[in-house]
């Protein structure tokens, strides 16, 4: 890997600029991320012994789990990749089957790898793009005029300098997704399938291309694209990105409190336990066939999330239960997190509305009161009806600037100061009836 290597410690902090609070479950995935660093390490038949440590967030909704998982899996440029456990069905029932998470996370590992490559080579990429793209420029009166390098040089310098970027080209566009010039379709579930007859079909059917007339500028960036596909060893990309499945993959696995058994062995609880049952091997270890190749899922790290409203971490199958060793229990937010939720991180609501709208020429300066009084009412409403946690903000803080972000273009250029009183007017209409919090707020 040759991102660059963080102690715990500066996990946490580079955690603290984007999440507030929870800091028993930033200390958890910075320790599990930390010791797959470790295992890196160590040398000799120990290394394969060691195997991660999958977590289980316990804690309602909108307090930071996904967004601690999802930060921390930037954070160290792993492949990540969410799923919600309600989609999975047993495996002989309809719907999507446990091991298409593997092929998922693969999938975008593929993708980030080949994303790494195409940078490596874009210099020569763009140096070849621009060459086809004069060949298309430069007038054939007659096929047996051979144009000397001096205009070949001129178009060059037109093309770099942004003359020729309005004028149009006929170019011929290879398919994104390659896929060969008959269409196949395969019922849900039986994706992998649909994937290897696309695959053995390309060996011999011609792949499907079309013209398009694009401008200059356009076609510039599609023939880039080509080229650099050219240049790219693919094999290379899919053993790197394999590797970094096995060794680095993230999978979230949010609302694993749903597929929790309640006692009953009847109904929708039935399905529920063959549902953990085929997830067992996936998160024991085991090997998955992709489009790519074979996968081992044996050091992925697995973290779990759920509220456990309805049920309880014990309530899992056993078997399960034990390959999450580490619990940690998230904090419900109170209305001091609010405020810092709403000032504090680099990606917080405030910034990014006062982003939007400066775009327009608005300037939008909230005082501190009118902060102090949205985390309030966002609380208060937290309180009388469904907790949703700090997304409850987003609604909040997008009522209270609807009339302003409508308005925009009108008003521009000016500057807005958000005050407590108006943040009362635009909210307390619907503050004071309940049965208008639920359809609104």
């Amino acid at each position: 890997m040759n991102y660059k290597e963080l102690t715990p410690r500066e996990i946490v902090e580079e955690l603290n600029r984007y999440i507030i609070g929870q800091e028993k479950a930033k200390k958890a995935v910075a320790i599990a991320m930390r010791n797959r660093w470790r295992r890196q390490q160590i040398k000799g038949p120990l290394k394969e012994e060691i195997y991660p440590k999958n977590i289980l967030m316990i804690g309602p909704t909108g307090v930071g789990k996904t967004e601690i998982a999802r930060r921390l899996a930037k954070l160290s440029n792993s492949p990540f990749l969410k799923v919600e456990a309600t989609k999975f069905t047993e495996v002989g029932y309809v719907g999507r089957d446990v091991e298409s998470m593997i092929r998922d996370l693969t999938h975008i590992a593929v993708q980030m790898v080949k994303a790494e490559e195409e940078k490596k080579v874009f210099e020569k990429a763009r140096k070849n793009a621009e060459e086809r793209l004069v060949e298309l420029l430069i007038p054939t009166s007659s096929s047996k005029v051979e144009y000397d390098p001096l205009t070949k040089e001129k178009f060059l310098k037109m093309l770099r300098d942004g003359v020729l970027d309005e004028r149009y080209v006929e170019i011929e566009i290879e398919p994104i997704q390659k896929t060969p010039a008959i269409e196949i379709f395969a019922a849900s579930g039986l994706e992998e399938i649909e994937m290897q007859l696309r695959d053995m079909l390309s060996t011999f059917l011609p792949f499907r291309t079309k013209k398009r007339k694009v401008k200059v500028k356009e076609a510039l960036e599609i023939l880039t694209k080509e080229e650099a596909n050219k240049l790219i060893d693919m094999d290379k990309v899919i053993r790197e990105a394999i590797y970094r499945t096995e060794t680095s993959g993230i999978i979230f696995i949010d609302e694993i409190d749903k597929i929790a058994s309640r006692g009953e062995t009847h109904g929708p609880d039935v399905s529920r336990e063959g549902v953990q049952r085929d997830l067992l091997p996936i998160v024991e270890g085991t090997t998955v066939n992709t489009r790519y190749g074979m996968v081992r899922t044996d050091y992925i790290l697995f973290i779990g999330s759920g509220a456990f409203h309805m049920s309880k971490p014990s309530d899992l199958i056993p078997e399960l239960q034990g390959r999450f060793p580490i619990r940690v229990e998230l904090d419900p937010l109170t209305k001091d997190d609010f405020v810092r939720i709403l000032t504090e991180p680099e990606n917080a609501i405030i910034k990014q509305y006062q982003a939007l709208l400066e775009t327009e020429g608005v300037e939008l300066e909230f005082t501190k009161e009118a902060i102090e009084e949205m985390a309030r009412i966002a609380y208060e409403i937290n309180e009388k009806m469904e907790n949703i946690g700090a997304r409850r903000l987003y609604t909040v803080v997008e009522k209270v600037l609807e009339d302003i972000s409508f308005s925009a273009p009108d008003i521009a250029p000016t500057k807005v100061v958000i005050t407590p009183e108006y943040v009362r007017e635009k909210l307390e209409n619907i503050v004071s009836d309940v049965e208008l919090i639920k359809f609104i707020l």
